[in-house]
């Protein structure tokens, strides 16, 4: 397994100095450096098969709108996946997703996991943001991926109302276009956030990437049971 550490960010726009690294892996084995404190976000880089890109593909299609949301165990996750994505058809995908599913709820030591898997023809989160949960998982299986900020770059203070309605470009909360990062479609990433035990003002800030027009993208996520 290889794991670059992509990224040795310190930010003192709180008061204080934090390091955040971000670690990069083509190996699932990747996901442990969520545990390290100065890590805050985690990148499985993948390369998704050829049958279900075409699967992804012609579903979109046939559902340009969809939104699931529910609570799923990795010992049921594939049969209720199955079931609402419309059977055998949909079986590397639901195979794909309950992988995911074991992954998260195995490295956390959790029971079950709150599933999103939603069909976008525009950003859902088209600022810059940092999220109120311990971490979440992150995939795109069609379409442009999530964009983020490495820690260093930031200048927290302008997250949120304290942009003063500007957009991101505009507000001072990064300095250049550059400064932007972006996973790729297929990669699978955990971001840490602010309610991580250590993580308070070093969540990973992160948002929606502009979809153009007649594109679609089907994001997942996993996130904890509160």
């Amino acid at each position: 397994m290889t794991i670059s550490l992509l990224q040795n960010d310190e930010c003192k726009s709180d008061g204080s100095l934090k390091i955040r690294k971000s670690a990069c892996g083509s190996d699932p084995e990747v996901f442990t450096r969520f545990y390290d404190e100065e890590t805050n976000i985690v990148i499985w880089q993948r390369d998704l098969s050829l049958k279900l890109q075409d699967f992804v593909k012609s579903f979109l299609i046939k559902n340009p709108h969809f939104q699931l949301s529910m609570t799923v165990s990795p010992d049921r996750a594939y049969d209720s996946l199955l079931n609402e994505l419309g059977g055998e058809a949909s079986s590397e995908l639901c195979s794909d997703i309950a992988e995911l599913v074991d992954m998260f709820c195995c490295l956390f030591e959790i029971k079950s996991a709150g599933l999103r898997l939603t069909a976008l023809n525009k950003a859902m989160c088209p600022k810059f943001h940092v999220d109120r949960v311990p971490g979440r998982l992150v995939t795109t299986y069609q379409g442009v991926a999530t964009e983020w900020l490495p820690h260093k770059v930031i200048n927290r203070r302008k997250l949120g109302t304290g942009s003063n309605g500007l957009p991101d470009h505009e507000s001072g909360l990064y300095q250049d276009e550059t400064d932007i990062q972006q996973l790729g479609c297929g990669d699978v990433s955990l971001l840490k956030g602010e309610l991580w035990d250590g993580n308070e003002n070093a969540g990973l800030v992160h948002r929606s990437p502009n979809v153009v027009d007649g594109e679609s993208r089907l994001l997942f996520t996993l996130d904890f049971i509160h």
